[in-house]
């Protein structure tokens, strides 16, 4: 690779770049699904008051949190701490999402 490199005059932090987007392109694609989801939730607003209690599906952990918290959207009830994905997905399950 060291010959080809000097032989054809490329720019080793070029290579360095090109190296760094092909062994992390499928994190970064992940990721960047990650914050799409997070921007969709974030316009899934949660009614005032509800209550998480009902959603027996639901940790316990976060049904606490969350009745406490009383977060405006499905986007924030998501970042809470103690409220993993499948609460998440209980919730949107239960607002017909």
């Amino acid at each position: 690779m060291d010959e080809y490199v000097k032989k054809n005059k490329l720019d080793n932090e070029v290579l360095e770049q090109v190296e760094v987007q092909v062994k992390y392109a499928g994190y970064i694609e992940k990721e960047k699904q990650n914050a799409d989801k997070l921007n969709r939730l974030e316009n899934v607003r949660i009614p005032s008051n509800f209550d998480y209690s009902q959603l027996k599906s639901m940790s316990f952990e976060a049904r606490e949190k969350l009745n406490k918290i009383q977060p405006r959207t499905v986007s924030q009830a998501s970042r809470v701490s103690g409220v993993n994905p499948s609460d998440v997905s209980v919730l949107l399950v239960h607002m017909g999402r």
